[in-house]
């Protein structure tokens, strides 16, 4: 056997992100104001249905991440369905931008928890959390849906081998 300076382990997750391009995925925005009335916001694709008794939604943060830290405190979220349109927005809350920067574009509005919502997004499901689970690098966060706004058609901006995708149609 060669020698390839690579432990099997490290091999598996390269192996694995290789094999994850190849999963497309809706992208969404999560947000969520922390304690001190600070908002923030990240561009995530590990968002799921939970159940729909009772309607309940799945996502998983990075604990590194700022966005973590208002969550470990407990914070509701939302979790902005974003339109074929709206890469630009994705981008934004992706970079380097912090805090405040990442809503400088958007329909931006908030509920009456003070939690921001994408009011243009395809659709924007408002969440109380309901129990987390650190597990790696990750926590797995699960919200109880509060609230869905719908407002525009299904035209989903997609996420597949490392950059975005639009659904054609």
């Amino acid at each position: 056997m060669q020698e390839t300076g690579i432990s099997p382990d490290e091999n598996l997750s390269r192996q694995l992100k290789l094999a994850m391009r190849g999963l497309a995925s809706s992208v969404t925005i999560l947000s969520t104001v922390d304690a001190q009335g600070r908002r923030n916001a990240m561009t995530a694709t590990s968002t799921t249905a939970l159940t729909m008794e009772p309607p309940a939604m799945l996502v998983c943060v990075n604990r590194a991440t700022s966005f973590f830290a208002a969550l470990s405190e407990g914070a509701d979220f939302a979790i902005n369905i974003l339109a074929a349109d709206q890469a630009p927005l994705a981008t934004l809350c992706a970079s380097g931008a912090k805090g405040e920067d990442r809503f400088a574009c958007g329909g931006w509005r908030e509920d009456d928890r003070r939690i921001p919502y994408l009011a243009d997004a395809q659709a924007a499901i408002l969440c109380a959390q309901d129990g987390q689970m650190r597990y790696g690098t990750h926590a797995i966060v699960i919200g109880r849906v509060r609230a869905v706004h719908l407002p525009r058609a299904i035209d989903p901006l997609v996420y597949a081998d490392g950059g975005y995708r639009v659904l054609g149609g």
